[in-house]
């Protein structure tokens, strides 16, 4: 019989500190020799949007502190940002790393710095790829071609996502995405339809995250991984630098995440979120 200890912990949070805020995440901090299929089973289990699996990576990924995998539900991603966050917060608690975290995913080894509650991922380099037209695209998220404000494109900074621009807070709350459709024009290389649909605000940016689960379209609380490609969307736009901005995301779902995104002077992407621990348990399982 094997014991698997996990922490529960809420990526980016409310500046207020309401612990029922931002995107949740499970993290087991010691899963040395638990296999894929087991990794899969309890991230199913726990069905929160992410779960990570911290393993020792001597030899495999040098300056890294950890080598992480990360799986949803149903699959497992080569990177993402509430997990990163998450994931390097609970490791500095608990082996005291002084607040400079290096986690290796199959994506890439990423930075993430931890200050005062606050933990910033520094992304990859963007790649891009061309989206379908206006007007498919317009379609596939329920709204009509002029309310499209720019050129949607795929990026990847670690994972692929289309970022779409509309004109107004308006238009993000309006989308209501046909699963058909929306499944067409926004596969990502990686065979999975997932977009970040996001326009500006007086407050900063107002983005929801959508993508299609066993046939369905879902929506994501908080999303790092498209904060991080929408930096380099605006980077693709020839953003002036530096930039910075708050970003409110989870409207449609009733449960809002505070991100922070950031582009340096040589145009580094930082995504940034409050990390909040609100549980903890364990996995009494057979050795495998």
């Amino acid at each position: 019989m094997r014991t698997l200890h996990y922490h529960v912990v809420n990526v980016f949070t409310a500046p207020d500190d309401n612990p029922f805020s931002g995107n949740a995440l499970a993290v087991f901090p010691h899963a040395d020799g638990v296999s894929d299929t087991r990794m899969q089973a309890i991230a199913q289990q726990l069905n929160l949007s992410e779960t990570t699996f911290v393993r020792d990576c001597a030899g495999k990924a040098p300056g890294a502190d950890a080598d992480v995998r990360i799986f949803t539900p149903g699959y497992e991603l080569p990177f993402a940002g509430h997990p990163t966050l998450g994931t390097a917060a609970v490791l500095d608690t608990e082996r005291g790393l002084g607040g400079e975290v290096a986690l290796h995913f199959p994506a890439g080894t990423v930075p993430v710095s931890i200050r005062d509650g606050l933990a910033t991922l520094t992304a990859q380099s963007p790649r891009y790829r061309d989206a379908q037209g206006d007007a498919t695209l317009a379609r596939a998220l329920g709204l009509s071609a002029e309310r499209l404000a720019g050129r949607a494109r795929f990026v990847d900074t670690g994972t692929e996502q289309l970022i779409v621009p509309v004109a107004s807070a308006d238009d993000v709350f309006a989308c209501q995405p046909d699963v058909l459709l929306f499944s067409e024009v926004a596969r990502s290389k990686q065979g999975r339809p997932q977009a970040l649909v996001w326009a500006p605000s007086a407050d900063g940016i107002i983005a929801r995250f959508f993508w299609v689960q066993a046939g369905s379209i879902g929506e994501d609380f908080g999303t790092g991984s498209a904060c991080a490609n929408l930096g380099g969307w605006l980077l693709g736009q020839g953003q002036t630098l530096p930039f910075s901005s708050a970003m409110q995301q989870g409207h449609g779902i009733g449960r809002l995440a505070h991100l922070q995104l950031d582009l340096s002077a040589d145009g580094a992407i930082r995504v940034s979120g409050r990390v909040r621990r609100i549980g903890y348990g364990t996995f009494e399982l057979p050795d495998e």
